[in-house]
């Protein structure tokens, strides 16, 4: 049985990367990807109205995170972006989803295609 949130969680500001240890399994997600993939309202809305993915700094990194308790992180970053509420499925997605289904940028694009 799988569990639905990690028994680890760490930043890395040195790689710029989100860790994770989910059922004893490592995963690291890039500022860059947790940041491009951010589902508040105002980022789906740009994504709407571009079509395609958020453009975002390249050095934006993650400052802190805030456990939601059994619903997911909050993540702030550098570019003052604080308003994405990333759920534990989501960043389960994000973090296996190379594995396990062929991670792509239409995930970076947000859910308006499922």
């Amino acid at each position: 049985m799988s569990s639905e949130w990690p028994s680890e969680i760490s930043i890395s500001s040195k790689s710029k990367t989100l860790n994770l240890v989910w059922d004893g399994e490592h995963a690291t997600i890039s500022h860059k990807a947790l940041r491009v993939s951010c589902r508040c309202s105002s980022c789906e809305s740009l994504r709407r109205k571009l079509n395609d993915i958020i453009p975002v700094d390249p050095d934006v990194s993650l400052l802190k995170i805030e456990q939601l308790g059994s619903v997911g992180l909050q993540l702030f970053f550098s570019d003052q972006h604080e308003r994405g509420i990333y759920p534990w499925t989501y960043l389960k997605q994000m973090a296996f989803g190379a594995e396990q289904s062929g991670f792509t940028e239409t995930l970076m694009k947000g859910w308006h295609h499922e």
